[in-house]
């Protein structure tokens, strides 16, 4: 018995292929019971439920403390699920599935853009343009859900046993290669993985518990010994941990109750004299996916946390929904380029500064950017140590510009 998760890219061919694989394998499709079943158990409303997973990054940030919560009711849904009959699931929650669990398959269908900009115009029969803004938006819906989650792409191969590319093959080819893996005995249900898919059950179950009480860390179980990891930084740490071991022992079938510090639990840094921001107001955009994951760890082990665009338009629209304090552009994008990013930011949003870094520009490229107000020009492949302290020299100058602009600003008694 297997569960297989599946999610897409709009327009691949995802209900589709999903329908027919549960058909040939004889799987239930759980893809709409499942989130119906978390909303009816928790008597929330359906929709909130999946706007929890699909709503825009900027309303859900104002809300983060709910999203938790109705996440939680989800991934104890899907936990429900694993631990019973052979199922199939569509949909954003297929990221709430478990690597510990060796009878779950976990698949990404995805194509070119310019493929499911055909089958936008021809199944919604819209314009290209409106096709265009359609797969991008969509693009961000799921770009909002896996950063939430894993501070990743929704493309990552990481995220994936299988990533099956749908503009390559038919949907029949695509169905029955999903189709033979279900079949092969290495996800076969045995033992260890009924026991791995209780315990994951069990941290379901712990997580709605500690979220329920506003707290948000990451959960796994062991033989009903769970341990929850802290990433977000709070000062009276010890107190946190003491509340968090007794709502979770609270919880039953859990025979004991640890935490520990998780490597995001750190304090904000503190440069000179100026506190420098949280996570998540710095944004390194770069379509080499491998290089920017590699430097956003990088930056990371220094304590400078970011988020990722992985070209131009998504760099606009995370600006429009978030606005960073310092990015990090790279020139050469396909689409909007560097420079076209560094005008409109510069135009629409001052304050922000921007670093470029180029493999391949010239002097005046250089001298535009310059003009543009880049606040510096870095040529690849950069000496992190160099990005490092350019970024927290950024960072000082939006700071100071922020203490200056608050000293011109009228008190009370002079208005």
């Amino acid at each position: 018995m297997t569960f297989i998760g599946i999610f897409s890219g709009s327009y691949c061919h995802g209900d589709e292929v999903a329908s027919r694989v549960a058909r040939e394998l004889g799987y239930d499709d759980v893809s709409r019971s499942l989130p119906e079943a978390a909303a009816s158990r928790h008597k929330i409303p359906l929709d909130r439920v999946l706007r929890s997973m699909e709503g825009p990054a900027s309303l859900l940030d104002a809300f983060r403390r709910d999203r938790n919560r109705n996440v939680a009711y989800l991934r104890e849904a899907i936990a429900q699920r694993v631990a019973g009959n052979s199922a199939i699931y569509h949909g954003f929650a297929t990221h709430l599935l478990p690597n510990t669990v060796s009878h779950v398959f976990k698949i990404c269908l995805v194509a070119e853009r310019s493929y499911r900009i055909e089958q936008a115009m021809r199944l919604d029969h819209v314009s290209e343009k409106k096709a265009r803004k359609l797969v991008h938006a969509h693009d961000l819906q799921r770009l909002a859900w896996t950063q939430y989650l894993f501070d990743l792409g929704p493309w990552d191969e990481r995220l994936y046993d299988e990533i099956v590319p749908v503009s390559r093959m038919s949907v029949d080819e695509a169905v029955a290669l999903i189709v033979s893996h279900a079949r092969k005995p290495a996800l076969a249900r045995n033992a260890v993985s009924t026991g791995a898919a209780q315990d994951f059950h069990l941290a379901s179950q712990v997580s709605i518990a500690v979220a329920e009480r506003g707290h948000e860390v990451d959960v796994t179980s062991a033989d009903g010994i769970v341990t929850m990891v802290l990433n977000k930084y709070v000062v009276r740490v010890e107190h946190l941990e003491a509340e968090l071991k007794r709502i979770a022992s609270s919880v039953p079938g859990v025979k004991e109750a640890r935490t520990r510090l998780g490597p995001k639990f750190r304090p904000v840094g503190i440069h000179g004299e100026l506190a420098l921001v949280g996570p998540n107001r710095l944004l390194l955009v770069d379509d080499e996916k491998e290089f920017v994951h590699t430097l956003s760890e990088r930056l990371e082990a220094r304590d400078l946390a970011a988020a990722i665009a992985y070209d131009g338009e998504d760099a606009l629209s995370f600006v429009r929904g978030q606005t960073p304090d310092v990015i990090v552009l790279d020139l050469k994008m396909p689409g909007i380029d560097g420079l076209g990013v560094l005008r409109r930011v510069k135009r629409e949003h001052a304050g922000v500064e921007v670093i470029i870094l180029t493999g391949h520009g010239s002097e005046v490229e250089q001298k535009t950017a310059e003009s543009l107000g880049a606040f510096a020009y870095l040529q690849k492949p950069v000496d992190i140590e160099l990005l490092a302290s350019t970024v927290r020299a950024a960072y000082r100058k939006v700071a100071e510009g922020r203490a200056e602009l608050q000293a011109t600003e009228p008190t009370d008694s002079e208005a």
